[in-house]
């Protein structure tokens, strides 16, 4: 359960007893339901605020924050205690209540990781959607973040809590199709052209500065504002980091490796003319010693390939699975396919979420921050070697690209005055 904030205890040092007061206070009874706020009230905000005040039995949504006043009564609005719900602009006002113990990030990407890391610091376990970072060393520090204070940090990958999952991932790395010598990540969706938005006024009551946050300043325009954001490389991260990212944590989980040696990357526009900075096409190609992963998308198709709009294939030598949105399904040489189950659970992620802060064992989570992170960083990773336009080779004992400043700069980002990263 939630601990004094340290910003808190530093205040009350000179009073021992009212400190321990403070502390005492914070802690939740066995029994008594964990409060959690949730950041970021947009589209998958308001699933945030849903389900988890779905989860009564283990959990309250005491607060929620967003910078749009009108999403943020939206979504305050709906919720079963709204008359009691706090309501803020701002998030630091939520890392400092020592009454919320939990908190959900649903922010734009370049928010993620910077939120996280400074809700564990304030004594908070986190909830984070994927990605969980805008670049690779955000996440690498929010990791690190989460095992030096014993947080529980739930990546939004919720596969890894879907139903016979874990059976499935034994099944794979079990020998039943041989050996796996390649995955392939499939993102493959119609996504329509933004079209181009000129600069305008922010909405009315929107606090674009604390918006952008550690991005450079550029003027307000539609297109850089909801949802659209994530075309953007100051904000987002493409698709492979929105949609991608849960393709490419299931075949990297389903093959059993972490960071790549080797990274081809292309990608381009070939649908989109218009506003968007991020691809529509990219493919990457990750090398790994005894096997590949290929990230494969297309944002531009609306029908099937495989089987699947979007989805993993694992091939063997004696056969493929694959896993998408309707299951897990294996074919073995000669053989009809045949329904082992799986699929993704997002109720689930959270619900376990929730135990495991209950329980404040941060070991029993699903999709830990640790996975989360190394998921994520593929991401990053074919994003980079798009942007560069070259194959990057990875030192996993730097952790750093080999040789190649313009794509190690990229592992981070310059970040604007007033919304440093965190030490940790």
């Amino acid at each position: 359960m939630s601990e004094c904030s340290r910003r808190r205890f530093l205040k009350t040092t000179g009073a021992l007893s009212t400190s321990l007061l403070l502390c005492d206070a914070s802690k939740a009874a066995p029994n008594e339901r964990i409060r959690h706020a949730v950041i970021g009230a947009g589209g998958q905000g308001g699933n945030h605020c849903e389900r988890f005040s779905q989860l009564t039995d283990l959990c309250e949504v005491a607060a929620v924050c967003d910078v749009d006043p009108k999403r943020l009564a939206e979504k305050a609005d709906r919720l079963p205690n709204s008359d009691r719900v706090a309501r803020y602009d701002d998030y630091r006002r939520i890392l400092d209540d020592d009454s919320i113990e939990a908190v959900s990030i649903a922010t734009p990407d370049h928010w993620h990781a910077k939120i996280a890391v400074e809700a564990v610091l304030a004594g908070k376990h986190v909830y984070v959607e994927k990605p969980c970072s805008h670049n690779f060393e955000e996440g690498r520090i929010l990791a690190e973040a989460a095992a030096k204070y014993s947080k529980c940090v739930q990546h939004g990958t919720q596969y890894r809590s879907g139903a016979d999952m874990k059976d499935v991932v034994r099944f794979l790395q079990g020998g039943e199709l041989g050996r796996i010598r390649l995955a392939k990540a499939i993102n493959h969706q119609f996504r329509g052209p933004i079209g181009r938005a000129p600069i305008s006024e922010p909405p009315e009551g929107v606090n674009y500065d604390l918006w952008l946050g550690p991005a450079p300043v550029h003027g307000f325009t539609k297109n850089r504002w909801h949802y659209n954001w994530h075309w953007f490389w100051d904000y987002g991260t493409g698709d492979i980091g929105n949609d991608g990212t849960h393709q490419i944590d299931v075949a990297r989980w389903g093959l059993g490796v972490e960071l790549p040696d080797a990274i081809s990357a292309s990608g381009g526009q070939l649908f989109y003319n218009d506003d968007h900075e991020t691809p529509d096409t990219q493919m990457v190609v990750y090398e790994y010693e005894n096997c590949h992963l290929v990230y494969e998308m297309r944002l531009w198709t609306d029908y099937k390939l495989e089987g699947h709009d979007n989805g993993v294939v694992f091939y063997g030598d004696d056969g493929k699975l694959e896993i998408g949105r309707d299951g897990c399904i294996v074919t073995h040489i000669g053989e009809a396919p045949k329904k082992i189950g799986g699929g993704s659970d997002i109720n689930q992620n959270m619900r376990n979420f929730m135990e495991c802060v209950k329980a404040n064992s941060p070991q029993k989570l699903n999709a830990p921050i640790r996975e989360g992170f190394l998921s994520a960083s593929l991401c990053h990773f074919g994003n980079i070697g798009v942007r560069v336009g070259r194959k990057l080779l990875f030192d996993q004992n730097k952790m750093q690209f080999i040789d190649d400043a313009d794509a190690n700069k990229l592992l981070t980002r310059q970040y604007r005055q007033g919304f440093e990263f965190p030490s940790v």
